[in-house]
């Protein structure tokens, strides 16, 4: 599972449509509605918010509109009904890590979008997140 603080736009249409199923999964994981993934990683910075539920929603919210923007045709019913004012940090570090694994992943699969994010100076982030200093997560498995 791959819940990524990056923008959905950096994303190729695999990993797009990646990103909203293991968006679902973890929704319904933190709605306890799943036995497996529990103790995932990745649902470590959803879990430590004041509303886990509300904070996966509005995740899956941005996600659903980049597709909308690409006119992908994701089904918004799967998405409680929630929503999550706050914004999770997610340290630089983190950020820096999540780009260079996924420029890996593009070079293989989408050379033009490679091409087109290698040279980022600035990285977008997803719209729930905002960066604070450090390093990469202590969740993170590297």
């Amino acid at each position: 599972m791959r819940l990524w603080s990056l923008h959905p736009k950096y994303l190729d249409a695999k990993g797009l449509v990646a990103l909203w199923r293991e968006g679902l999964l973890a929704q319904n994981v933190l709605l306890g509605n799943t036995k497996g993934y529990k103790n995932h990683p990745q649902l470590t910075r959803f879990k430590n918010t004041s509303n886990q539920s509300a904070a996966i929603a509005s995740y899956l919210k941005a996600v659903a509109e980049e597709a909308d923007h690409r006119d992908y045709n994701f089904n918004k019913s799967k998405i409680i009904d929630m929503i999550f004012k706050d914004k999770i940090p997610v340290t630089y570090g983190q950020v820096q890590y999540e780009f260079k694994h996924l420029l890996k992943k593009l070079k293989d699969r989408d050379q033009a979008l490679y091409k087109k994010f290698k040279g980022t100076a600035k990285i977008e982030l997803h719209p729930l997140f905002h960066m604070v200093i450090g390093d990469i997560e202590d969740w993170e498995i590297v």
